[in-house]
């Protein structure tokens, strides 16, 4: 029975032994290696400590950050990946100028070669070199459309 019990303490022992020894791979060494899988994407940086990455910056899509926790996991050493991102809203550029407005004001200041029509920070605006009483003849052009807010930003010599 003694010796039963030996060879149990013994087995006991030995497989605490072996799961203590387990190889433990420094946050250093992590650290390298989670830095190069999130180096695909610049804008985002990621730092391990106690072996959970902490991964941040700003991703284009869900699906691209996804993906790069889902690479950060399966490197061996990391437990667990902290997601401290944020998801870029894309930029998108609209012309508070509708075309047909803008058609109707080059229209209007056809006849006015000197005259640019454009949009500048998303409000139509009349550049160029006038007389004042072509400056008055495109004002109520201009006006008469009654198109809102207008920047009449030309020069009256």
């Amino acid at each position: 029975m003694k010796n039963k019990i030996a060879i149990a303490t013994l087995a006991l022992a030995i497989s605490i032994g072996s799961i203590s020894c387990k190889k433990n791979i420094s946050d250093a060494d992590l650290q390298k290696t989670s830095t190069t899988i999130v180096s695909s994407n610049s804008a985002a940086s990621v730092e391990v400590i106690d072996g959970t990455a902490h991964l941040s910056g700003t991703f284009n899509s869900e699906a691209e950050r996804d993906e790069m926790i889902a690479n950060l996991k399966k490197t061996e050493g990391v437990k667990d990946v902290m997601d401290m991102t944020t998801i870029s809203k894309p930029v998108v550029t609209t012309s508070a100028v509708d075309p047909e407005m803008l058609q109707k004001v080059q229209d209007a200041v056809k006849d006015f070669p000197s005259v640019t029509v454009g949009i500048v920070n998303g409000e139509l605006t009349l550049t160029g070199d006038v007389s004042s009483i072509q400056a008055r003849k495109i004002k109520e052009s201009v006006d008469a459309l009654k198109l809102g807010k207008v920047n009449y930003n030309y020069t009256v010599k």
